[in-house]
């Protein structure tokens, strides 16, 4: 101990500077802020951690209370809204039923159509339309176009439906036909087929039967062939598929609406030795060569061509023999106007016919007038119109005297 005693006795230290105990050292503030800014960081860093965990915990312990008392509560989408969803994408894909799809893809056969389904449903070009077509894009089916069709079948090799608009088409047809049929109208039907009971005519895309019986011309099969003739329904049998038609009951209605004075415009369809006929609307008439012109017509084919068309007017129609007399000489402002100028005939025409009416009217009136001649007890007196109606009181009660009615003229 002496010797350790002796030893720190022989040391000697520096004395003190009084500038160091003056003048404390300083240490940089930046340095000190460095040291403490990755302690405060990651003290804020896991304050805001443990804030976040807890505000989780405390949504999942709420979500875990709600889902165990009340589960259904603030859902929209429920049970209902599940079978709604069902029903709409999971539809019935037996044969018969119809669905909507759109068409995405189109091709030379057919057209792929989306009916949201698990697979794609196939529309073949011959199921697109009623009527013959070579591609889908005749009737407008394009790849957007959104329809309704009918299931009619599947494809065994990949499982897709094939669909139909033909057979919806068909249906509407059918319809069509029944209401045609109750309003009693006249339909136009082109002649596409015969056979030896009569001819096949097509209206409203459907294929009809005309017996001969029921036909009012006697043209031949060969010669209706591919002409329009009009029609009347007489039977429409969607479950027999019987669709019978009558050409002579649409022509009945035709006739009855030809009054003896009026103009209709005709088509020349042949020429004969006598005279030409015209047809007025499916009618065959007769243009006698002497009711062509005033001035004498020795050569019908100076006159007229088959397939002219020109005003002719009635002169007389017989309905029980299916015969109806034409003239062109009545409707001419001055005799030879059909040869020299039959455009002014035509123009003319209405006017024409509207005198020889009125001519037409004048000479019944007289013939009444004559008839009341010998027949005074009837009651009756022709006003000064030409009507013939009851007396008036005006009147002398055993009858008007008609000695100064002038006879009847005889008029072309």
């Amino acid at each position: 101990m002496a010797s350790l005693a002796q030893q720190f006795t022989g040391l000697r230290c520096p004395p003190l500077s009084t500038s160091r105990l003056s003048k404390p050292s300083v240490f940089p503030k930046q340095n000190k802020m460095a040291g403490l800014l990755p302690i405060v960081s990651a003290v804020a860093i896991s304050n805001a951690q443990t804030k976040e965990r807890l505000k989780l915990k405390e949504l999942f312990e709420d979500a875990h209370e709600r889902c165990r008392t009340a589960p259904m509560e603030g859902v929209s989408f429920n049970l209902d809204s599940f079978y709604s969803a069902l029903e709409k994408y999971d539809f019935n894909s037996e044969i018969g039923t119809k669905v909507k799809g759109t068409v995405f893809n189109i091709d030379n056969y057919g057209a792929l159509v989306d009916i949201t389904a698990k697979s794609s449903a196939y529309l073949p070009v011959q199921e697109a339309c009623i009527h013959k077509i070579k591609s889908v894009e005749e009737v407008g089916i394009v790849p957007g176009v959104r329809e309704e069709f009918v299931i009619i079948g599947e494809n065994e090799a990949d499982d897709s439906l094939i669909l139909s608009l033909k057979s919806i088409q068909y249906d509407l047809a059918w319809e069509r036909c029944r209401q045609l049929q109750a309003e009693d109208v006249v339909v136009k039907g082109k002649v596409v087929g015969a056979n030896k009971g009569g001819v096949v005519a097509v209206v409203e895309g459907l294929r009809g039967f005309v017996p001969f019986s029921q036909i009012s011309t006697k043209s031949t099969a060969e010669e209706l062939l591919d002409k329009e003739i009009p029609l009347k329904f007489v039977e429409v049998d969607e479950e027999q598929s019987r669709l019978v038609l009558s050409n002579r009951k649409a022509m009945a209605d035709n006739q009855a609406q030809l009054g003896i004075g009026s103009v209709v415009l005709g088509t020349v369809q042949s020429l004969k030795p006598y005279g030409a006929f015209i047809d007025i609307g499916g009618i065959n008439g007769l243009l006698h060569v002497s009711q062509i012109s005033h001035d004498r017509v020795s050569d019908i084919a100076t006159v007229l061509q088959p397939g002219d068309t020109l005003k002719v007017m009635i002169l007389s129609h017989d309905r029980e023999r299916g015969r109806v007399s034409l003239s062109t000489k009545k409707l001419e402002p001055t005799p030879g106007d059909m040869i020299r100028n039959p455009k002014l005939v035509f123009e003319k025409a209405e006017e024409m016919a509207q005198t020889f009416r009125q001519r037409i009217a004048q000479a019944e009136a007289m013939a009444r007038a004559d008839m009341l001649r010998f027949q005074p007890e009837s009651g009756l007196t022709l006003s000064s119109d030409g009507i013939l109606g009851p007396l008036t009181s005006d009147l002398p009660v055993e009858g008007l005297d008609l000695s100064d009615v002038p006879p009847a003229e005889v008029t072309e």
